[in-house]
């Protein structure tokens, strides 16, 4: 379970350098866990998909970092 919020932001930030993707993995790793509990099994694009969806109860944070993606 712990595992697909480590892949979220790895997915998110593909293109950044490894120290640059632990503040991603930080900033969502909570809304994951609060909003996308229920597909967190079911790969990246479905966690994608539902932060997507619960876009207005994310943090700032998070917000923030699939801003900077093009999410």
């Amino acid at each position: 379970m712990s595992r697909i919020l480590f892949m979220i932001p790895l997915a998110l930030i593909a293109s950044s350098a490894s120290a640059q993707q632990q503040p991603g993995h930080d900033a969502c790793a909570r809304d994951v866990s609060r909003h996308c509990r229920a597909v967190m099994n079911n790969g990246d694009s479905a966690v994608l998909a539902c932060l997507k969806q619960n876009r207005t109860r994310l943090s700032k944070a998070c917000d923030k970092v699939l801003t900077e993606h093009g999410q």
